[in-house]
């Protein structure tokens, strides 16, 4: 059985791997303080255009949510996010717990806009409510949807009007950076983003991303916070190696690419067979619509994530491809398919 099941269901990416052996006889400082840390720094600011920017090493995606969120809102302050964001559905309360509410808001292709958060301020009037000042967005979206530089600038430019900050879960930002249809840079997200981080848990690495402040103002005595949290590790090394290999020779932008081609063959074999996608395929993830007979066969064979009926008719389901997906993979699964279909 081949699982599409999620992008990091591989162990790290060889190239990695060889860099925590170049770096086995070292004896290293911890807590983020240590040489290979601060080469991993440079190397990111280096992509961003960035030398101002405040870079810290984080073990994983929820941990780094909830650590940010809760150390730029004050006690009486709320994030504004999608209804499908990573923050409202998959991280069991996570940002509640820290007791800040997440504001919902409804979209049809997991992206925010200023039209569609100017409601939830006109709401939020007054100090019988908690006050918005957060708005959380992920690229790619949870639908596996981009954003445009245009659509980005356009909703920061919101955020600095209306005095929130923007923050950009960065989980799959190798394949947004890679999608056919983005013209956004690393350096555009140092300059229309007050935070944002480098997902490495799902491009290659072991676990571990990378948290780059832009604005200053929000992250004093961020370490402390990190700490509290539980977000500091005594081996921060072991993050940093992983993400300074994934900035050199381009690695991080084309297993990003990689993961892109491989779903886009499957498009291309759905839409071929005449299936419709809940939403517009422009990533490693498809989220597509199948008759229930046909669901139930792909379910029988195959690890993808099942998201019930989407009609009297039709299963939804989520095929997820990684770094690691092998051109073979997608061919035998092409073959099973056909024989489905007849």
């Amino acid at each position: 059985m081949y699982d599409f099941l999620n992008d990091y269901n591989q162990t790290v990416h060889p190239h990695l791997l060889k860099n925590f052996i170049d770096i086995a006889d070292k004896k290293l400082s911890g807590y983020g303080l240590d040489d290979i840390c601060d080469h991993a720094i440079e190397s990111i600011k280096k992509q961003l255009k960035s030398p101002k920017a405040d870079i810290h090493f984080m073990p994983g995606g929820t941990i780094t949510n909830l650590t940010v969120i809760s150390h730029i809102l004050r006690p009486y302050q709320a994030v504004i996010a999608t209804d499908t964001g990573h923050i409202n559905v998959h991280e069991t309360g996570a940002i509640e717990a820290t007791g800040h509410k997440v504001l919902t808001v409804q979209t049809e292709d997991g992206k925010l806009t200023p039209e569609l958060i100017k409601p939830v301020l006109t709401h939020h009037c007054d100090e019988h409510m908690v006050q918005p000042k957060l708005v959380y967005i992920s690229n790619t979206t949870e639908l596996g949807t981009v954003y445009t530089k245009q659509e980005l600038k356009k909703l920061y430019q919101f955020c600095q009007k209306n005095h929130l900050y923007l923050y950009l879960d960065g989980a799959r930002l190798a394949m947004a950076l890679t999608a056919k249809d983005n013209d956004i840079t690393f350096p555009d997200l140092a300059k229309y983003t007050d935070v944002f981080y480098i997902g490495g848990t799902k491009v290659g690495a072991f676990a571990g991303e990378a948290v780059i402040f832009n604005n200053l103002s929000i992250n004093q005595d961020f370490r402390f916070s990190m700490k509290q949290k539980g977000a500091i590790l005594a081996k921060s090394w072991v993050v940093a190696v992983q993400i300074k290999a994934l900035m050199q020779n381009n690695l991080y932008l084309e297993l990003g690419k990689h993961s892109n081609e491989m779903a886009d063959k499957l498009k291309t074999l759905f839409e071929k067979a005449g299936l419709t996608f809940i939403a517009k395929p422009q990533s490693n993830q498809l989220f597509v619509n199948c008759p229930t007979q046909l669901a139930e066969k792909i379910l029988a064979h195959y690890a993808v994530d099942n998201l019930g009926q989407t009609d009297a008719k039709h299963i939804g389901l989520r095929f997820c491809t990684s770094w690691s997906t092998q051109d073979e993979e997608i061919e035998l699964f092409a073959e099973q398919f056909q024989t489905w279909l007849a």
